[in-house]
């Protein structure tokens, strides 16, 4: 039994009864409690069935009556529900969910950053410019690039932004190609940027160790191919050993090599990416540099780029020294803007504060993340199946290969990890392995709860082997049980399809 003891226990009735209770803030209400007496209407009253019509209800059935510490108690008990990288680890391979240190949010929230509106004229902003110009220089320090541009809102954008950049090279040129090589196991918003680019994509396959295939790499790259896409570490977790001699053939045939910086956190401080031979590459700010996963919000994907490319770069850009900070508009060449603004600057601030906050230390960050990934590697290597073992770096790849001759495969791993207490890792991507299992621990967690981690998952090894019902079946005791996997596919696909999708699911007491 492990230390999480029997997760497949029946709740008490008790529990259950109480679970029941408070599934739900109308279960709360009760006639004539109140958590807040408003006084008497000072305006004329409005209709609200003119205002809502056919939305309004005149009464509900139970009340809308609770108590201030009813409705407390019931929204505290749903945030208790969800998982947190305050709370909790999450392995999800490709995105580093790592520690956001609270002294980035102290810097964010200072009156002189927070409040500064985004329309300030410039002669009075000089201070707010300048704060942009200090991450840029740090970027530039880290990468060797010539400038880079914050800009961008998000890794997809700056990729698409690196690509534009390109293309416009190109056609300064007056030799606009047609094709972005993209190796087979890049993230699906490479070849995705590309084509919104405007290039035809043609991709290029991995070598049994996992890496680019250099052979297949000099037989597509001719004239007519404008840049390769590559991901260093790739997606696998492992490193492109031939990186410079991959530059080397694209530069030789006039192309420009894009890095997808999504794994930067990798080798941040250790490498710089100019270094390796790259014209370009974005950074996710939220992954290497600990600011708050966007989550549909706010966002930062910068762009760094060799000389060759700076004409090109997104307008505006800061320029300046000391007082003279401005947004420099007259650049020619530039793509434009790629958004309204130019950057979510309370990311940027964050972000700044976490490179000055390690200084000269933050090769640890790289060296933390490559160490406790290949922790978890060696733990785990007995009991799932690594289709290309190769030594890891941020990440690392299993798959499901061990545990699908008894039915379970990696989504019932997933599920069936919930149960004790762990967030699923990434699956099914790359899509070069089936049933992948992408794990990536970071440089936040302690050995401790890597090696909870690694409990729960060899746990959930052994009950594939012994009981693999029980973990097909799973989750067991999350607040939602297993869904209905194609009832949701069948479901999603319809017009206004959203209120069936919210009944797909099994909910347990």
């Amino acid at each position: 039994m492990s230390d999480h003891g029997d997760l497949t226990s029946p709740v008490p009735a008790a529990l259950a009864d109480r679970r029941r209770k408070s599934s739900s803030i109308f279960d709360a209400f009760r006639p004539g409690r109140k958590g807040l007496l408003l006084p008497a209407l000072d305006v004329p009253a409005a209709d609200p069935e003119a205002l809502f019509g056919a939305l309004h209800r005149a009464e509900v059935e139970g009340g809308v009556e609770a108590s201030e510490v009813d409705a407390i108690r019931h929204f505290t008990r749903l945030s208790q529900k969800n998982m947190s990288i305050d709370a909790n680890l999450y392995p999800l391979g490709s995105c580093t969910m790592k520690y956001n240190p609270r002294i980035n949010e102290e810097m964010a929230r200072l009156p002189g950053f927070a409040e500064a509106p985004p329309f300030t004229p410039e002669p009075l902003a000089r201070g707010a410019l300048h704060l942009p110009a200090r991450p840029e220089e740090a970027l530039v320090a880290l990468t060797g690039f010539a400038r880079v541009t914050l800009q961008p809102s998000a890794g997809a954008n700056g990729e698409l932004t690196a690509c534009l950049m390109i293309r416009a090279a190109h056609v300064k040129a007056g030799a606009p190609r047609k094709y972005v090589l993209v190796p087979d196991s890049a993230h699906g918003t490479n070849p995705a940027s590309a084509h919104f680019a405007g290039y035809a994509v043609q991709e290029l396959a991995s070598n049994p160790r996992g890496t680019l295939d250099v052979g297949e790499l000099e037989k597509k790259m001719t004239d007519e191919v404008a840049a390769v896409m590559i991901t260093v570490p790739n997606t696998l977790g492992v490193f492109e050993e031939n990186i410079l001699e991959v530059t080397k053939i694209v530069h030789a045939k006039g192309g420009y090599v894009y890095l997808d910086g999504a794994n930067f956190n990798a080798f941040v401080g250790k490498v710089r990416p100019a270094d390796l031979g790259a014209d370009a590459m974005h950074m996710n700010l939220h992954k290497t540099f600990s600011t708050p996963h966007g989550g549909g919000g706010p966002g930062s994907g910068p762009v760094g780029v060799a000389p060759a490319l700076v004409p090109f770069l997104p307008v505006p850009t800061v320029e300046g020294a000391g007082d003279g900070w401005r947004l420099e508009f007259d650049r020619p060449d530039s793509i434009g803007r790629m958004r309204t603004f130019y950057g979510n600057y309370g990311v940027l601030v964050r972000a700044l504060t976490y490179i000055l906050s390690y200084g000269n230390g933050i090769a640890e960050v790289a060296e933390t993340s490559v160490l406790n990934a290949n922790y978890l590697r060696k733990k785990l290597a007995p009991f799932y199946h690594l289709k290309y073992d190769a030594p890891s770096y941020h990440e690392v790849v299993f798959d499901d290969k061990l545990q699908a001759a008894k039915g379970v495969h990696n989504i019932d791993v997933a599920k069936r990890l919930m149960d004790y207490g762990f967030h699923p890792p990434t699956m099914s991507f790359p899509l070069i392995v089936p049933g992948a299992l992408m794990i990536e621990p970071t440089e936040s967690e302690p050995v401790e709860e890597l090696d909870a981690f690694a409990e729960a998952m060899i746990a959930i090894a052994k009950e594939a082997e012994e009981s693999p019902e029980l973990v097909t079946s799973a989750p067991h005791v999350t607040p939602v049980g297993r869904i209905d996997e194609a009832l949701l596919a069948r479901e999603a696909s319809k017009p206004g399809s959203f209120a069936p999708v919210l009944r797909a699911p099994v909910r347990r007491p």
